[in-house]
């Protein structure tokens, strides 16, 4: 009689692996255009495009006796000379970083309203539910709530440690605090001194290109003999659309600097006062 082969018992099905938690650190994710000399370039190129292609058009002049005589605003502004180019150049290069900025200040004002996140955290640290302002902290996202969780995350750790004196504690809570807008600030900052730069580059190309084209229209007049009062108000008009253009260049990286540093200061002026609450619960505390 054949012996019964054993059946072979069924493998056990391995264990499900558990799911990995998803991260739940806040960063900031403000981005933007690290290097502006391209953004220089670029604007560089359109600039002369914008110069050679379109202000110089044909259609913009009329030719008498061989010369080219402006007919519109664009031929005039042509006439303006080799420093238009240049003028045009700073402005699209305004208007880009100032776009930019406006991107990147966003996303590192996070997704919902900053005064409201701090009241929320304020309120949270009042009742001692440091889960919640964390909580708090991931939904709003951005470089004040990147900031704030970093803060909370030694707040936790200063909790934890029996070792340093509570003075020790609140200094450590403080210059996590510190550190962390410190690494922000560059990111949030990023750009502006070429916005700043603008400003006074653009009024004094503006001045350089109005006092060269008076320089030549004087000259073109004395080497005539005779003043001709048509060709002078028109050599004058060409000098001073240098002058419009440097000072709407420089008018608009002012307005531009000055708005996003005043972003910039109220998401710090939030932080600082988030920050002091931290420090004050943690003493009030412990």
């Amino acid at each position: 009689m054949e012996a019964t082969k054993p059946i072979n018992p069924q493998p056990k099905a391995a264990p499900a692996q558990p799911k990995k938690a998803a991260s739940k650190d806040v960063t900031s994710n403000v981005g933007g255009i690290k290097n502006a000399f391209w953004v220089i370039l670029i604007c560089l190129a359109l600039g002369l495009c914008v110069y050679l292609f379109v202000m110089g058009a044909d259609a913009n002049f009329k030719v008498e006796g061989g010369e080219k005589h402006p007919i519109n605003m664009l031929g005039t502004w042509y006439m303006g000379g080799w420093v238009v180019p240049i003028l045009l150049t700073c402005f699209f290069t305004v208007i880009v970083l100032s776009v930019e900025r406006f991107i990147s200040l966003k996303k590192a004002a996070g997704k919902g309203n900053t005064t409201e996140f701090v009241a929320n955290v304020k309120a949270a640290l009042k009742n001692r539910d440091i889960a919640k302002a964390e909580d708090f902290c991931r939904k709003q996202q951005g470089t004040v709530g990147a900031v704030v969780f970093a803060t909370l995350q030694k707040y936790k750790e200063m909790e934890k440690d029996n070792v340093l004196e509570k003075e020790q504690k609140l200094a450590a809570i403080q210059q996590t605090l510190e550190e962390a807008t410190a690494l922000e600030m560059p990111t949030l900052q990023q750009n502006l001194p070429v916005i700043a730069t603008l400003t006074t580059l653009g009024t004094l190309l503006g001045l350089l290109g109005t006092v060269l084209g008076m320089i030549k229209s004087f000259q073109a007049m004395s080497n005539e003999g005779s003043p001709d009062s048509t060709k002078l108000s028109a050599g004058i008009s060409e000098a001073l659309v240098n002058t419009a253009t440097g000072i709407a260049t420089a008018a608009l990286a002012l307005i531009s600097y000055n708005y996003y540093s005043n972003k910039i200061d109220n998401m710090t002026y939030a932080i600082d006062e988030v920050g002091f609450s931290i420090v004050s619960t943690f003493s009030a505390t412990h």
